[in-house]
């Protein structure tokens, strides 16, 4: 079963299509990386989703429920944009002002579970407004954790952190992941998203563009070899004889060639054209160089 199920979904704003006929597939225990520029309408759909704004048409279904039922609804933690916490309240006291919020019983010992497991232990005592931004994120974590939802819908958590901090996420999603919980997750940083994301929609202009599991990404970012020679162009054009496909990065000023090992390919040019090759390495796609591809790909 689908934790979300999104069928033809449209928003507007007046004149102004923020989603447009958007379909898109959540399974349960996924993390599902959604991926779309500034304004494509990724928090509008999120916003959808948890019933924050009502859209225009389209369906949306939590575990195959309507999402405005009452009991679906309640098994959903969200965070978007930031915590709303007093700045001047210390961590507990603000997690037990959004846990009497949320009629959940047995507050105290649901709130160190909580955050237990956003590794914030030890700064129950802290005011907010003196913890970082990484904290303020995990606290925002905490909050959507309250009363142990089976969906977290997340915009932009990991925007902003030091490595530490996004290690730190990374961790706690996974390990959410692997208790059960499903995760849609927003984010411009596709390196970190590539670490822990199970599927992924990419949207563009509220449209959904494609949707994958990491698997088929994997299978759609083959590994190349890159190599840098003073004879870049000439090295091109005889590893496309060779091996079929071979390109120059404009960035890098690298040739890549497809479907080789570098052993092989510097052994090649050297000594049969007498090429010699300063540097070589084996490297993949990335999520974001896909991405981007993607992006250009729908433009032309």
């Amino acid at each position: 079963m689908n934790a979300i199920e999104i069928r033809n979904l449209t928003k507007a704003f007046g004149d102004k299509l923020a989603v447009n006929g958007l379909t898109m597939s959540v399974p349960e225990g996924a993390i599902y990386g959604f991926i779309g520029e500034n304004g494509s309408g990724k928090s509008t759909t999120e916003k959808c989703i948890c019933g924050l704004i009502q859209p225009s048409s389209g369906e949306i279904k939590l575990w195959g429920k309507d999402y405005r039922d009452q009991g679906a609804r309640a098994q959903i933690g969200v965070l978007i944009e930031a915590p709303g916490c007093f700045p001047n309240y210390s961590v507990w006291n603000n997690m037990k002002l959004q846990a009497a919020n949320l009629g959940i019983k047995n507050e105290d010992e649901e709130i160190r579970r909580v955050l237990h497991l956003v590794r914030m232990d030890g700064a129950a005592s802290n005011k907010f407004k003196n913890c970082s931004l990484g904290m303020k994120q995990r606290i925002g974590i905490a909050f959507a954790l309250l009363g142990n939802p089976k969906l977290l819908v997340l915009d932009e958590p990991i925007n902003g952190l030091d490595a530490d901090g996004m290690r730190i996420m990374r961790e706690i999603l996974l390990d959410l992941s692997h208790r059960g919980t499903s995760v849609l997750i927003s984010s411009h940083i596709l390196g970190e998203l590539e670490k822990i994301a199970t599927h992924y929609g990419i949207i563009r202009g509220g449209k959904m563009l494609r949707e994958m599991t990491a698997s088929e990404l994997n299978a759609n970012c083959p590994t190349y070899v890159a190599l840098k020679t003073n004879e870049t162009e000439r090295a091109r054009d005889i590893l496309q004889q060779a091996y079929g496909r071979a390109e120059i990065d404009e960035q890098t000023g690298e040739v890549r060639v497809y479907g080789a090992y570098a052993e092989d390919v510097a052994k090649y040019l050297f000594g049969n054209f007498g090429i010699a090759v300063s540097e070589i390495r084996t490297a993949k796609i990335s999520l974001e160089e896909y991405y981007v591809g993607l992006m250009q790909e729908g433009r032309r």
